[in-house]
């Protein structure tokens, strides 16, 4: 779902990270940045940022050197939102996990832009989407992996609860990961249609033990400066998203359109001008939905596919075809 729209990079301190764990294996920070025009100083600069491509390079290079390959766990593990910026910042200080899901969504740009984040909630069952957005290239089984295993322990540590839900990956398991399958909240799947963790809908309005609406306000304030001074700030995409859901179908470009105050033709632009378009927002927002539909086994496929808006059963499964490469009753399967 929407890899390969824009190049991408990442906060130089998530390098930064990675340097320090290798030293855990004895690994100098000379040695694992040489030749990249780097050093463990310059990670620590707050707004220095690095390319996919360097961090490719870091991650096969720490794997070569300290002789661990699962060292997208170790970095999953040890992951704290004060490591995000402002950004983790403001997500720490909010009220509920919702709250923190909603500022990760709408700031996760002040980040990178290589991934986006989008919360798909669907009776009792809820899915946060990792949506690739520029190609991850050799650090993709790296980031993906640490990223999903970094909020389990985030959520935990800021609900002071322990979270379960189900991880899904869009690509084969990696050979090192039975080892630490056992440190996960839940189950996790390989080979998926999108990169996905699913959890009980109830988890989203569980209190957070920092909230402090003072300082949150504060945070989101900064993240809002940094979204404007990166020039990230254009909101239609997430605004279409918001729009376009109905109890059963979807909203038109041209309702939609309306709701918003401009014409289909400005509409369209502004999709454009943000490397997307609606056919394509449609697209993902009726994937993911179906993914959560067909979860619940009460749910005939053609009851799935009204919902959906399509007008039978088998229109639905030819589009479900088209997503993923299966048919839903695949996915149906255990």
């Amino acid at each position: 779902m929407g890899a390969g729209h824009a190049s991408g990079d990442l906060p130089a301190a998530y390098a930064l990270h990675l340097v320090d764990l290798a030293a855990r294996w004895g690994v100098a920070p000379d040695e694992l940045l040489s030749g990249l025009g780097l050093t463990r100083d310059s990670l620590t600069n707050p707004a220095a940022r690095i390319s996919l491509e360097t961090t490719g390079t870091l991650v096969k290079r720490a794997a070569a050197l300290t002789g661990e390959p699962g060292l997208a766990v170790f970095m999953g593990l040890q992951m704290r939102l004060s490591s995000h910026g402002y950004l983790g910042f403001a997500a720490m200080t909010a009220g509920t996990i919702r709250q923190a899901l909603d500022l990760a969504i709408r700031f996760v740009p002040t980040r990178t832009t290589a991934l986006a984040f989008h919360l798909h909630v669907e009776g009792e069952t809820a899915s946060l989407v990792f949506e690739e957005r520029a190609p991850l290239g050799e650090a993709r089984e790296f980031i993906l992996i640490a990223l999903m295993m970094g909020i389990a322990r985030i959520g935990r540590d800021i609900t002071k609860q322990e979270l379960a839900g189900d991880a899904y990956f869009a690509f084969d398991e990696p050979p090192y990961f039975p080892r630490f399958s056992h440190l996960a909240p839940g189950r996790i799947h390989f080979g998926q249609p999108s990169n996905r963790i699913v959890f009980a809908s109830s988890v989203l309005d569980l209190p957070l033990d920092m909230a402090d609406p003072v300082a949150m306000q504060l945070a989101r304030e900064q993240c809002e400066r940094e979204m404007q001074a990166l020039g990230r700030d254009d909101r239609t995409a997430a605004k279409v998203r918001e729009l376009l859901p109905l109890p059963e179908g979807y909203r038109s470009l041209e309702e939609i359109a309306q709701h918003l105050g401009v014409s289909p033709r400005t509409l369209k632009r502004r999709l454009a001008d943000a490397n997307t378009s609606y056919s394509e927002i449609l697209d993902e927002l009726r994937q993911e939905r179906a993914m959560l539909l067909l979860r619940d086994e009460s749910l005939s496929r053609e009851q799935i596919a009204e919902r959906l808006g399509y007008s039978d059963a088998a229109n639905f499964a030819r589009a479900f075809r088209r997503w993923t490469g299966r048919t839903p009753g695949m996915l149906r399967k255990p």
